[in-house]
């Protein structure tokens, strides 16, 4: 059985609602997961001037967090960021550049990684924000596994062969079906891959 790990950020919902669907794939898939989420790091100040955004901060705040040890622990790591600007967001990196001592002891080479994301427009970033995240990737000596068009399920929604990416529109809309089924086969893919690896 392969060991999964969702290590994401979410500021208002969305990468949350994809980080369950990826895990409830890997699950389905017949691996051990853990869904964990980055704790918030801005000040409640800022955090309070949106009101969806603190509010999934305030309905979180007994979720799992995000620790070393998940990193360790997984064969697999999927990890989820939204686009700040073409790259990922500031709380997402912040825990990636914790991991040195990780990185230093050859923990964290050689497992299967994949990510996803999401930004308000269609052109707003996907892309560029999960080639940025890959580039830690390979300073891991991690094994990449993106979606790519290895399933039907990838057109529908949006047809990102780099991940699962959502449009949410002005309205901060919620991920359709088919992002969900989209996020459900890359969390089975990176579960039966991180499965073979593993003899």
């Amino acid at each position: 059985m392969a060991k999964i790990a969702v290590i994401y950020y979410s500021a208002t919902g969305t990468n949350h609602a994809v980080a369950q669907a990826v895990g409830e794939g890997a699950a389905a898939a017949g691996a051990e997961t853990r869904v964990r989420l980055i704790g918030e790091t801005l000040p409640p100040e800022i955090v309070a001037k949106n009101p969806a955004w603190k509010a999934f901060v305030e309905r979180t705040r007994d979720f799992p967090r995000a620790t070393l040890e998940d990193l360790e622990w997984a064969d697999g790591i999927v990890f989820g960021s939204p686009t700040r600007f073409g790259n990922v967001a500031a709380q997402f990196k912040a825990f990636i550049d914790s991991t040195g001592g990780l990185w230093a002891r050859g923990k964290l080479a050689n497992k299967v990684y994949a990510g996803f994301t999401s930004a308000q427009n269609v052109h707003g970033g996907h892309e560029s924000t999960l080639l940025a995240l890959f580039n830690t990737i390979y300073h891991f000596g991690g094994i990449i596994a993106t979606p790519g068009y290895t399933d039907p399920v990838v057109f529908p929604s949006g047809g990102n062969p780099y991940g699962v990416s959502v449009t949410t529109g002005a309205d901060g809309n919620p991920p359709t079906d088919a992002d969900l089924a989209h996020a459900r086969y890359l969390g089975k893919r990176v579960a039966e891959i991180a499965a073979k690896l593993r003899g």
